[in-house]
Parts: structure tokens; sequence; C-alpha cells
């Protein structure tokens, strides 16, 4: 699975990288966590990054909390429900510069936290999907009534936008830390999964080359989303 990762590249150097212009002002992640507001580049806004949070919520929802996909698996996407509707029509690029995965250290140790890494750390993106999500309208008194009239369009809930992130077998790099990986998409890849067809993109799921991946311990201080500092990105040496 993927249920953490980095991107604290510099604006200048994600946006060079992804031909695409940030449309808030990017502050650097290195533990990003499920629920929080994060970069993507859509379908429909190719040259845009912008914000969303992660934990898909499909439109047809009646109460967000049942759903918040924070992964779709690869195998499945095409077909499950919750995610169909986006596979077909609204993918996206998740920028990342690094995944969090962990190993289990036996007894009561605990887990050991590894960070993923393709190329020189370099910006890469994986393949992600996106909702839009409006919450249901509530009332909470007779004030809430017009007098026939329509309510006032102002007042309606805003749609929340969310996005998961698609995940595949691992390869030789993350099979020892994980049963699965993200799905990591190669830089010639990136604008078929924005906006091929959905027979076109299967083999896009793919685990990514391993010999172009590293992955290294760094500090149990990643485990909790509430650390988000460069040192939780530097390699630890965790004994033989």
């Amino acid at each position: 699975m993927c249920g953490r990762y980095s991107l604290f590249a510099p604006a200048a150097d994600i946006e060079e990288r992804f031909d695409a212009t940030f449309e808030f002002d990017f502050e650097p992640r290195y533990n990003a966590a499920p629920s929080q507001e994060l970069p993507v580049i859509t379908t429909e806004a190719p040259d845009t990054i912008q914000r969303m949070e992660w934990g898909l919520v499909p439109a047809w929802a009646e109460d967000r909390s049942d759903f918040e996909f924070i992964n779709a698996r690869a195998e499945t996407v095409a077909e499950k429900r919750s995610f169909a509707d986006a596979y077909e029509r609204r993918r996206c690029l998740v920028p990342a510069d690094g995944f969090y995965e962990w190993t289990e250290l036996g007894g009561e140790s605990g887990k050991q936290p590894y960070r993923v890494t393709v190329g020189d750390d370099e910006p890469f993106a994986m393949a992600g999907l996106y909702e839009r999500w409006t919450p249901p309208q509530t009332q909470t008194g007779l004030g809430d009534f017009g007098s026939g009239s329509d309510s006032d369009p102002a007042s309606d809930p805003a749609p929340v936008e969310t996005f998961t992130i698609v995940t595949t077998e691992p390869n030789d790099v993350v099979t020892d830390l994980h049963h699965r990986m993200a799905v990591v998409l190669s830089p010639e890849e990136e604008a078929t999964w924005l906006s091929g067809e959905p027979d076109d993109i299967t083999a896009l799921l793919d685990p990514y080359p391993a010999d172009r991946m590293r992955a290294y311990p760094v500090s149990t201080a990643v485990n909790s989303p509430a650390n988000d500092s460069p040192e939780l990105v530097c390699e630890v040496d965790i004994g033989s």
C-alpha cells in the first residue's frame, strides 16, 4: 500500500518537471499523510497543480466517513463501484519524491520505516484517481425554510475534492517491505494516464522497474503524521 509519502523538491523544480503551475503556495512535505490537502494534477487541468484531500470519497456516498479510500487496487479499480467512474473519467498524477513502507521487527520491537525513492531522489508521479463529493444539505429548523422559494445556492455545502493512490504488486525493492506498492509512472506514461482511454492504460499499472528504485531505513519519527521535518528523510543506522 502507500500510506505516507514526501514531496519537498523546490516548487520551481516541481513545476518544471511536470510542466504545470502551482495554484497555491507550496510548502515542502516530508511526511504527507491521509486526510491532508496535497498536490495533484488532474485530467481536467493538466497544466495546474492543485490541492485535494487524500482519501477518496465517491460522489454517490451519503456519509464520507464510510469511505475515504487512501488506496485503490490496480487489479479491481476498473470494476469496483467506488473507483470505476473515476478510473474512466477522473485520473490524476500525485507528485512525490519518495514514499514510506514499514517492516515488522519481530516481538515487541514494532516496525521499522523505510523510504523508497526513484533515481537520484528525483520527483515522480504516482497514479491517482479523484472525485468531487458534495455533503448532504442539512436543515436545522423552520428558519431554514423559505416562503416557497428555492434555497440560496450560496448556502449549499461546498463540494469536497478527494483523491486516492492506485497500488499494484511490489517490485524486488519493495517486496521485502510490503505486499503492495504505489503505481509509479515514468514521465513518458504520465500523459497517457491522464488522457488515455481505459483500455490503453492497463499496461501502466505494472510495478515500476526495481533497478530505478532504492529503499533505505529512516527514523521512526515518521510513524507520527504530526512530525514533518527534513530529518525524517535522512537514512539511519539500524545496526545488524
